[in-house]
């Protein structure tokens, strides 16, 4: 009698795919990013998780980022400086402060995503098939679906 191939993924094979997907998608934001000119910097870093997040503490900030306190407290001072935030009284506690995204750095947070998505939207035109990008959109929905599997 013959053995039936197992379509059952091993382990081994599931932290392989991981890997893979992990460093492939890494250096696909890192490439997307650097070709548009929008490269990751804690500033650049700050000002999106505040979108994301809404006003919060310098210490909160810290904490996400994984830096201290110190070092956040610089960062949010040269973001400061150049308008891109603002430090507003915590209403819960009056000797706090929350950082809070200004209405430049919306409009920052919103050109570096504009550029990076008018770049990407080149490279899919030039350098895809029609079924290659087919394929994108179903892997989007793969993607999409493991992204939300902690909310």
């Amino acid at each position: 009698m013959g053995t039936k191939k197992s379509t059952q993924a091993t382990a081994a094979d599931m932290e392989a795919l991981a890997e893979a997907l992990r460093d492939t998608v890494g250096k696909f934001v890192r490439s997307v990013r650097a070709e548009a000119g929008t490269p990751t910097s804690a500033q650049s870093e700050t000002l999106a998780y505040l979108e994301r997040s809404g006003p919060v503490s310098i210490a909160a900030l810290a904490e996400s980022r994984g830096v201290k306190h110190q070092s956040m407290r610089l960062v949010t001072s040269k973001l400061e400086e150049a308008g891109l935030i603002a430090m507003e009284p915590d209403p819960k506690d009056g000797r706090s402060y929350l950082v809070t995204l200004t209405r430049q750095g919306r409009h920052e947070n919103a050109k570096a995503r504009t550029a990076r998505t008018r770049w990407l939207a080149e490279a899919l035109s030039h350098h895809t098939s029609a079924q290659e990008r087919e394929v994108l959109q179903n892997a989007l929905l793969i993607l999409q679906r493991l992204t939300v599997l902690d909310t």
